[in-house]
């Protein structure tokens, strides 16, 4: 079977995974960490990047005991970076959607990679990658999923060979919205905001009204970050409340927006099943809410931890596996990246 080598760096992260036929043998990752009260610029976080690939491209080889020719042996190579205009199709494959700069620079070097190995390249859309990472780990067979991360917030389910987008964000992801917010409190970016704010909301115990949107299947989260940023330091000079609690009223409100929509996605679909995939979905309080909503209806939640929900190289991987044993192929030439390329605009052909 194929081993396929996956590039990501759509943010912050820059991660290198090797699967072959269902098995992560490789997932390393690095970290683009910001100061406090601070988020991370396309250009430094490219320039990170750049510094890291390679020595992550060999630490997944060597982890995964794998060679360049060992590779060739299977082959199959995949590297993802972004998303490709055209879905890429070769052994190394770029993914999207995400920041223009690391994108690029994680592209080049999966170009570089392919010629150098005369390996097929396989571009890779950024979300699908998640889906079919959680997919492979839990088991879920055709779940409703919730995809929460930085830059994408999502609500979908398969449909006849497409993730259909049943809800979305018509502003701002929820974890920009939690990202943000760390910023206002000067919360450490080390290992990320989100975490460091899932854990000071386990410490809050007064529940603060902020702004509840949802708009049929869709949310927003841009004015309930512009209220919160407006009241915070009055309400903490004022000892009306902590910072804890604001972390957890803001967990909360938001989290429960979240567990409604994907409640009548499921509904609509009449779905037993629901996944949670992006760097969001390794919160445990969104997955002890999801948790809930799903056994009053009767249905399973399938999560993963932060392994494989935070972005990783292995996620682009096994999507490019799933492609590559497809057939599907794209030329050097049609090998541009894309910030804008949607879930829904993917041809599932991997599927029944």
């Amino acid at each position: 079977m194929p081993a396929v080598l996956g590039f990501e760096g759509s943010a912050n992260k820059i991660g290198v995974g090797v699967v072959c036929d269902g098995k992560v043998l490789a997932n390393p990752r690095r970290t683009y960490v910001t100061p406090p009260g601070t988020g991370f610029l396309p250009g430094d976080t490219a320039r990170h990047h750049r510094a890291v690939i390679l020595d992550l491209l060999q630490e997944a080889l060597t982890e995964a005991g794998l060679t360049s020719q060992d590779i060739d042996s299977y082959n199959c190579l995949a590297t993802s970076t972004t998303a490709p205009t055209p879905p890429f199709a070769s052994p190394i494959s770029p993914t999207c959607p995400g920041m223009g700069a690391p994108l690029a620079s994680v592209a080049v070097v999966a170009r570089t990679v392919a010629q150098l190995w005369n390996k097929p390249l396989l571009g890779v859309n950024h979300c699908i990658g998640h889906i079919e990472m959680g997919r492979l780990i839990t088991g879920a067979t055709s779940p409703t999923v919730l995809y929460v991360s930085g830059g994408n917030t999502q609500v979908i389910a398969y449909s006849e060979h497409r993730y259909r987008i049943f809800g979305e964000t018509i502003d701002i992801a929820v974890g920009n919205c939690l990202d943000r917010f760390a910023r206002v409190l000067r919360i450490s970016n080390d290992p990320s905001p989100g975490y460091n704010i899932e854990q000071m909301a386990k410490r809050g115990k007064k529940l603060i009204e902020l702004p509840y949107t949802v708009k049929g299947m869709d949310v927003s989260f841009s004015g309930i970050l512009s209220f919160i940023e407006d009241v915070a330091q009055r309400l903490l000079s004022t000892g009306e409340c902590t910072p804890e609690d604001l972390c957890f009223s803001l967990q909360e409100t938001v989290f429960a927006m979240l567990v409604e929509i994907t409640e009548r996605a499921m509904a609509h679909c009449g779905s037993q099943e629901a996944l949670i995939v992006g760097g969001v979905g390794c919160n445990m309080r969104l997955q002890e809410m999801m948790e809930t909503m799903c056994q009053e209806r009767g249905a399973r939640l399938f999560a993963t931890d932060e392994r494989f929900c935070i972005d990783n190289g292995a996620m682009i991987a096994q999507a490019g596996w799933e492609m590559f044993q497809a057939g599907h192929r794209t030329p050097l030439s049609d090998s541009g990246i894309t910030q804008r390329y949607r879930t829904d605009e993917v041809e599932v052909t991997w599927r029944d």
